[in-house]
């Protein structure tokens, strides 16, 4: 039986999606007691992709050296991931149109399930593509789960306080993402035998400089003082036992793989328990007066709106310059400061710890500065630690890509509520699906920046995130200038 409801985006007679920048009126309800449950239950999902989304950026390295692949190969594995938020997307909106919140749900459980236990015959069959693969299908589910959640947790409660509830369920999916952070630095990045090699290597160890000797006939370079030396030397010596010592670099690649694919089959269990209790669990459907029109007309009246236009676009480079950002802090750390994979995950996780504590700020800051200026004001200063990336050796410069986190903070709801202010609730469901399909600035710009690391070196890939954040800073430039001043917004 469904529960009718006011549609999440009414506003007297016109449905118009919920205003970021408007302060809530007091005494009206967050979270209604009647959708309660139905929220805590549904906010889980974010933090189930939040998990996803971090346990993978370290694999990018990983996989580089168990596999023995390039930089633009093992970002594939971000290409893979981030790509199929583009697939699946608008056939999850689709879906929800046709069926409903929960049914499509319960579809992204089923293939988050999926895609993770493919690690299983990837890892025991030692095959890169299957687990590109798995990554793929994984995504599907997310994107279903993306697609469903954000306006479903809109949808359960007054409109005047959409945006406060959905500000608070994506408080946790940076909880999730430090959980998979976590895993990976303690169990994961601890138990690979690649791990052990390099440890070796950089202690000079016998067993593993032998690898290496032709390569260096003067003797090895002083890791500690040259920078990139001690990477390029662990490259070599696994790239050399490949090949003169096949039999060893295949059992240690099959210790590896099976670290790798313990938290996918514990994460695919978990998965398959929302799902059941999701099935078992009554949630409210929001059912509305009129039925919506044609999918074809919609998009193309969204695509006539400049600010939903112009924010699709800034979300694609916000979500590439976020993966980037954080995918590469493994390698900047281990190629130009010398660090372990886990002393550099270490970074990544205070990276991860500095975004959620932005979040809680910059909402706050939200009170007072228009959703414009503040998105205009954090790129500037993404801006500018980026070019400290670039140009500041050592532990400087890390610390200058770690600081871009606290930029990065509410870029992604910012925008979001930038893009679908002001829509009709019909175009604001198909809306929330090209703001997940614009996750493929995820797919797309990391698999480049691979490709500058191998041609151009780590310091100089990070020109490209720097382009990034210049296209959001427009953006936010334009959204105050024009989009949040009604004067030029009639022009």
């Amino acid at each position: 039986m469904s529960i009718e409801t006011p549609d999440p985006y009414a506003v007297d007679d016109a449905s118009v999606a919920p205003q970021p920048s408007e302060h809530v009126s007091r005494g009206i309800e967050v979270i209604p007691k009647e959708y309660f449950a139905a929220f805590v239950l549904t906010t889980c999902c974010f933090a189930l992709w939040g998990f996803a989304n971090d346990i993978t950026n370290p694999l990018v390295k990983v996989f580089k050296e168990v596999f023995q692949i390039s930089n633009t190969q093992s970002s594939l594995v971000q290409f893979a991931f981030y790509g199929g938020y583009f697939t699946m997307a608008l056939p999850a909106a689709y879906f929800i149109r046709k069926f409903s919140y929960k049914g499509a749900i319960m579809v992204g459980f089923t293939l988050y399930a999926v895609g993770a236990l493919l690690s299983i015959p990837a890892s025991l069959n030692q095959n890169f593509w299957i687990f590109i693969a798995g990554f793929y299908v994984l995504t599907f589910g997310l994107a279903f789960l993306e697609t469903s959640c954000n306006p479903y947790i809109l949808a359960m409660g007054p409109p005047e306080t959409a945006t406060q509830r959905l500000n608070l369920a994506q408080a946790f999916n940076p909880i999730g993402s430090l959980t998979g952070m976590v895993i990976a630095t303690t169990i994961i990045a601890p138990n690979l035998q690649v791990g052990e090699f390099r440890s070796s290597m950089e202690n000079k160890e016998p067993a593993a400089v032998a690898y290496v000797e032709a390569d260096y006939p003067s003797g090895l370079p002083n890791f500690e003082e040259e920078f990139g030396t001690l990477d390029a030397a662990v490259s070599k010596g696994l790239a050399n036992m490949q090949v003169s010592d096949p039999a060893a670099f295949k059992t240690m690649q099959l210790h590896d793989l099976a670290v790798v694919r313990t938290p996918y089959v514990v994460i695919a269990i978990v998965v398959l328990c929302f799902l059941g209790l999701f099935a078992v669990t009554k949630m409210p459907t929001f059912a509305s007066e009129h039925p919506d029109a044609p999918m074809t007309e919609i998009i193309g009246r969204l695509l006539s709106k400049a600010h939903y236009r112009e924010g699709v676009i800034a979300q694609a480079f916000y979500v590439g310059a976020q993966i980037t950002c954080w995918t590469f802090i493994i390698h900047y750390g281990m190629e130009l400061v010398s660090l372990s994979l886990a002393e550099a995950q270490t970074w990544n996780i205070a990276a991860m710890v500095i975004f959620l504590t932005s979040r809680f700020v910059c909402t706050f800051l939200l009170k007072y500065i228009s959703p414009g200026k503040l998105l205009a004001s954090l790129a500037a200063a993404a801006i500018a630690f980026t070019a400290g990336a670039i140009f500041i050796e050592g532990k400087t410069g890390l610390i200058c890509l770690v600081l871009i986190s606290a930029c990065m903070s509410l870029m992604f709801p910012t925008i979001y509520g930038i893009a679908l202010k002001g829509l009709p609730a019909e175009e604001a469901k198909l809306g929330s699906a090209g703001l997940i399909m614009a996750i493929v600035g995820g797919a797309l710009l990391p698999l480049l920046q691979g490709k500058f690391i191998d041609e151009l070196g780590v310091r100089n890939s990070f020109y490209l995130p720097m382009i990034c954040f210049v296209a959001i800073a427009i953006f936010g430039i334009r959204t105050f200038t024009r989009f949040e001043n009604p004067e030029a917004s009639a022009t």
